[in-house]
């Protein structure tokens, strides 16, 4: 009898969940993974904390002096602090919003980022991007395919990147002006190849 009073509330219920509790439960998941921990940056240096959290989002990296990507959490390389530098960051479905943006700080090697079909990824995210001093003297080549909420706005940002020499804009519906948007890219930066694959 006292068991049964003990197991009875840790049952499940058998209501069925709605599925706006579970939407806005992944939203909140999200979140907490984009959270910045700034006493991890600081005890583990900005490239181990950055690839900590793209890994723990989804997204893969790619160290310097290595071919394949990572995307296993628990697979990082170990090693001395400051041995692993991030030089390619692939985001695709990735779940990276732009709170975890802090973490791309501290990178001073990274010369590429593909953002694919990343639901979180909008206008403030690129505008953050831009803003980076590291990304502005290190990134090369940026790819954004099938994000939703990016609009010219986000792209006509990216002109402060004045390293950027390519840069492929794929299945953005929220672009209404790329041609404007393009000639404002490039009339910054001459030396900036775009590429559109836009309806």
């Amino acid at each position: 009898m006292m068991l049964t009073k003990l197991v009875r509330p840790i049952c499940v219920s058998q209501k069925r969940i709605h599925p706006a509790g579970v939407k806005y439960f992944w939203g909140w998941l999200n979140a907490v993974f984009n959270k910045v921990d700034y006493e991890r940056i600081k005890s583990v240096g900005a490239d181990r904390a950055a690839s900590e959290w793209l890994l723990r989002c989804g997204a893969r990296v790619r160290f310097q002096g290595f071919e394949k990507f990572q995307h296993d959490y628990n697979g990082l390389p170990t090693g001395p602090l400051g041995k692993y530098k991030i030089q390619a960051i692939d985001a695709t479905e990735s779940c990276i919003m732009d709170k975890g943006f802090e973490y791309l700080d501290g990178l001073e090697h990274v010369e590429e980022i593909k953002l694919c079909k990343c639901i979180y990824i909008e206008d403030a995210c690129l505008e953050r991007l831009s803003k980076i001093e590291n990304l502005q003297k290190s990134l090369q080549r940026l790819e954004i395919i099938s994000c939703g909420n990016v609009t010219d706005r986000g792209v006509i940002a990216l002109n402060t990147l004045t390293n950027l020499n390519y840069l492929f804009l794929s299945d953005l519906p929220a672009i209404k002006k790329k041609e404007t948007t393009v000639e404002m890219l490039q009339k910054a930066n001459s030396s900036l190849t775009v590429e559109l694959d836009l309806d």
